[in-house]
């Protein structure tokens, strides 16, 4: 993750650099060197994924002359991320992200005891669906809906015991399959009340500026500039639905036809191309990935 980066471009170098000094720690050389489950701990996985964004978009703009606002009309990031097209868009610093991030990461794992809550993606079923099985699964537990990424994919959060239930209900629904994920706590669902409640403490002293492009917040999937409603919505997200097919879509209806994801991984490129195949989209996470996008970003 972003090590090519780094050894390639001086200003990537940098970006690493910054996030470790604004945490206090060497992320840099766990995200490179390891050990995977460090990495993969919440607190780490955050500010690592935006910390790769951060250094190809600065590679970007400082080394190919590619300004954000003049080649982009909206950005928006899937849950964390949201974070980091908020610091390309010049809404909070780089040291700050990474801070925010970090502690989003912690309050979200203390928010629920591990064992307590789960996930489970449905496959082959759209919102409407997903929204009844966690309806019938919850049974007076939490079961919510926590990611709506395409429409033949859903991501259900809550308590072990109503995501257990699931994968039977949602058969007698017509999902296709309930794959559980591997997580440490079931984010964006009410369980995450004490991580929301965090981090509004903490965005209610952070330096904000307007972005500098809209974003589409994750959960209104339309675009917002006022930093006080980016700030609101940021909270609300802890434990709000990831409205991401929304958001693709609001993209499509607004004259959006081509989508760049920038830094680590291509799967966002790819629901892009699923909720919406007129879509072209790129990935742009490494040197090669740079050289081959600077046309279409010109």
């Amino acid at each position: 993750m972003g090590r090519e980066l780094a050894e390639t471009f001086s200003v990537a170098r940098e970006v690493f650099d910054e996030v470790d000094e604004a945490l206090g720690q060497k992320l840099s050389l766990i995200m490179w060197e390891g050990p995977k489950e460090t990495l993969t701990l919440t607190e780490n996985a955050q500010p690592a994924l935006m910390a790769v964004s951060m250094a190809a978009m600065r590679v970007l703009e400082r080394e190919k002359g590619v300004k954000l606002a003049d080649v982009a009309k909206y950005v928006a990031g899937h849950s964390l991320g949201e974070y980091s097209a908020l610091a390309a868009a010049g809404t909070f610093s780089l040291a700050d992200t990474a801070r925010l991030l970090k502690l989003r990461g912690q309050a979200m794992q203390a928010a629920v005891p591990v064992g307590q809550g789960a996930m489970v993606a449905l496959l082959g079923v759209g919102l409407d669906v997903a929204e009844k099985v966690a309806a019938e699964a919850a049974q007076g537990d939490v079961c919510q809906v926590a990611n709506d990424n395409e429409p033949t994919q859903v991501v259900l959060s809550g308590s072990k015991t109503a995501i257990d239930r699931v994968a039977e209900i949602g058969k007698a629904h017509g999902v296709r399959r309930a794959v559980p994920l591997p997580v440490s706590a079931p984010f964006h669902c009410a369980l995450m009340q004490p991580a929301a409640d965090a981090m509004a403490e903490a965005l209610a002293s952070v330096a904000m500026n307007a972005p500098v492009v809209p974003v589409v917040a994750n959960v209104r999937a339309e675009a917002i500039t006022d930093p006080n409603e980016i700030r609101r919505l940021l909270v609300e997200q802890v434990t709000g639905t990831v409205r991401w097919r929304e958001c693709v879509g609001y993209l499509a209806a607004n004259g959006i036809s081509h989508v760049f994801e920038i830094g680590s991984g291509k799967v966002l490129a790819g629901l892009a191309k699923r909720i919406d195949k007129s879509f072209e989209a790129d990935s742009v996470g490494t040197p090669a990935d740079i050289d081959a996008v600077i046309s279409k970003l010109s």
